[in-house]
């Protein structure tokens, strides 16, 4: 679906993504000892490090090792249980996230343009009109997926890919310094998988931090430069072909045979 159109899309505004670098201001995340959990019980702990600004880090992990209750912790959704984030001045709201699709309600009554219109919410309010120059950047948003001619459709109509094509384009529209993703490219095609890694990397060119949970090694070998490997506990954090290795992952499945449910929050120190 729009394949070639996609890759002039992106060409031709190559000149322009670089331009858009310099009106980026950029910011460092990081985790000072950070302990993140339910009801007091710990699902990350005391993990400290940094997703320097303009960091493309792949999150990965066995399951239930920690990896989505990290990504709510940087956006905010999730109060630390110890230790601290700190965000170098950057608000929450001002962090773009795309949570696992099973998380989404796609059953309301929405239209692909209203959603995608959604990520202008900084730019118009409550009260606040769409001026022409915002509906061109929604038609540009649009065509960089491939979903032009898809305005009026329901979002309960469209497919799995077509509709992460749609939370795409609304992060488009969010213009954020730092983009979280959780799971982004689970239960989708292969053609969407590869033109979502396009606006991707477009993203990496312009100099914003991103950071993403992923399953798939072999995309997190060809496209992040930068890999955390969890286990509730941290196993290695740097660059990819460092931290992905059979020793670490071999490592992160005998920590994850460890885990005791029931533990409580321990303490220690920030040293």
């Amino acid at each position: 679906m729009g394949r070639r159109r996609l890759g002039i899309s992106l060409a031709c505004r190559r000149l322009g993504a670089r331009l858009v670098i310099i009106g980026i201001k950029m910011h460092a995340i990081t985790l000072n000892n950070l302990t993140l959990g339910y009801e007091r019980h710990p699902a990350v702990h005391h993990l400290s490090g940094v997703f320097e600004p303009g960091s493309m880090t792949a999150v990965i992990g066995p399951n239930g090792s920690g990896k989505s209750t990290l990504l709510k912790g940087i956006t905010g959704i999730l109060r630390p249980l110890g230790g601290s984030i700190d965000r170098g001045g950057l608000k929450t709201s001002q962090i773009a996230y795309l949570p696992q699709m099973l998380e989404i309600d796609r059953s309301f009554p929405i239209t692909v343009l209203d959603i995608v219109i959604l990520g202008l919410w900084r730019d118009i309010g409550i009260f606040g009109g769409m001026k022409r120059d915002l509906w061109q950047r929604v038609e540009q948003a649009l065509t960089t997926v491939g979903l032009e001619g898809f305005e009026a459709r329901a979002i309960s109509n469209l497919s799995g890919g077509q509709f992460q094509r749609v939370m795409f384009a609304r992060m488009l529209l969010r213009d954020s310094p730092v983009v979280v993703l959780d799971e982004p490219f689970t239960s989708i095609d292969a053609q969407t998988t590869l033109d979502l890694f396009a606006v991707i990397q477009r993203w990496h060119i312009e100099n914003r931090t991103i950071i993403a949970v992923l399953h798939d090694f072999d995309q997190v070998r060809a496209y992040f430069p930068q890999t955390l490997l969890l286990a509730r506990d941290l196993v290695g954090w740097g660059a990819t072909d460092q931290v992905l290795t059979e020793a670490n992952l071999l490592l992160s499945r005998r920590m994850s045979e460890a885990w005791d449910e029931s533990a409580a929050v321990c303490e220690e120190n920030a040293a």
